[in-house]
């Protein structure tokens, strides 16, 4: 009996335990749940890290300004936020819940819409992407009225490029801030190989820089004075490039008013690109009557006090061929009088040296009436620059001359 009893009583104290364990359970629910949100705090960790690069776009901004991005000219100035639009992607990877979210915040386009406009320096993104701290200011490679040009490099990406820095003060002294405005606004949007690149600008309290493509061979006034005169086939290739150039700007209802061998760089490679838009206008359909750009190169409407078109350009391009061949432009004397006349009455002479197709060419564009002058697509296609050009048209202007 009593190892029949001591047995019943061991049962019965095995048949409680469970019902301990299960008195004790709720204890360990605590438990269970504190294991389940502490990898729940681990999971917000990194997932803070997406939400603070890609949801508050007050954040973009300060990024761009710590180093631009893959491009390769800092013209792609709205590049830079892009770059953040990468890590978010790869960094969400504990669980798909936090993914979710980032990958809803670059689905919209708005942060790539200052891509379509990265240098017009309209936007705020344009304006506040590029500080002076972005760049490395090299030599000085020429001087103006209102400032300098020097050579600079972007600091991120080692592009080589020309920082014009302009004092907002001489600017405003002189009544030219509406020049440059107009200066930026055109030649920013213009992509041609022979018309020099606006990359973008910015500016502080005392002054304002133009970002601009660096042309390494410098003015071609320069290489004028050292040649001398150049000879057909170099003033030929010129005055194609400057010619498609033209048409180019033409198109787009640009007149560029100043052309001169000051405003005329060398590449590389040595071809010609037009700059200094200061004098340029957009035409959607009015004419000019301003007096303005270098008197040299003046067509008579314009002294005259006549309004003018895209034909005062034709004129420029023919004076710069007469100065390529001879050194010096046609109307020049030793008085503005005096200039003025010729011009007016369009009287000049050639030096024997200059061949006859040359003379032809500079004849159809100095004409007094500018509905005889040659059209831009017609010196194109002028047997003296085809047959002595080293460079064609581009396709577009090509195209155009055939017609």
């Amino acid at each position: 009996m009593d190892i029949a009893s001591r047995t019943k009583s061991s049962r019965d104290l095995k048949s409680h335990r469970p019902e301990l364990e299960k008195g004790s359970g709720p204890k360990r629910v605590p438990v269970t749940q504190k294991a389940v949100s502490t990898p729940h705090t681990r999971v917000l960790g990194p997932a803070h890290g997406p939400q603070r690069i890609q949801r508050p776009a007050s954040q973009q901004k300060p990024a761009a300004l710590s180093g631009p991005g893959k491009s390769s000219c800092p013209g792609d100035q709205n590049a830079r936020p892009d770059q953040l639009h990468t890590p978010a992607q790869h960094r969400p990877q504990p669980k798909p819940a936090p993914v979710a979210e980032p990958d809803k915040a670059p689905a919209p386009s708005k942060p790539d819409k200052p891509h379509q406009t990265p240098s017009n320096g309209t936007s705020n993104n344009a304006k506040k992407a590029w500080s002076l701290e972005n760049f490395d200011i090299g030599r000085a490679l020429g001087k103006g009225k209102f400032g300098s040009v020097y050579l600079a490099r972007e600091c991120q990406t080692k592009f080589i490029l020309a920082l014009k820095v302009l004092f907002k003060k001489q600017l405003e002294k002189a009544g030219v801030e509406h020049q440059l405005r107009r200066e930026v606004e055109i030649q920013s949007h213009l992509r041609h190989p022979n018309i020099l690149r606006l990359y973008g600008y910015f500016h502080d309290t005392a002054r304002v820089y133009l970002i601009l493509e660096f042309a390494p061979k410098g003015e071609l006034y320069g290489e004028l004075q050292r040649c001398g005169t150049f000879n057909d086939q170099r003033s030929a290739t010129y005055i194609m490039e400057l010619a498609d150039a033209l048409s180019y700007c033409h198109s787009k209802n640009v007149i560029h008013r100043d052309i001169k061998p000051e405003n005329l760089l060398l590449g590389a490679n040595g071809e010609l690109k037009i700059a200094d838009f200061g004098w340029s206008v957009h035409t959607p359909s009015s004419r000019r009557s301003t007096l303005c750009g270098t008197l040299d190169y003046l067509p008579p409407e314009m002294i005259e006090g006549k309004t003018h078109d895209e034909k005062v350009d034709l004129w420029s391009l023919g004076v710069l061929c007469y100065e390529f061949l001879v050194g010096r432009p046609p109307f020049e004397t030793k008085s503005h009088e005096e200039t003025y006349r010729k011009i007016s009455r369009v009287e000049f002479s050639y030096p024997a040296h200059v061949s006859e197709g040359s003379r032809d060419l500079i004849n159809r564009l100095l004409k007094h009436n500018p509905l005889h002058r040659l059209p831009i697509q017609g010196v194109m296609a002028h047997p003296w620059v085809v047959e002595n050009s080293s460079k064609k048209p581009t396709a577009r202007s090509a195209a155009a001359a055939a017609v």
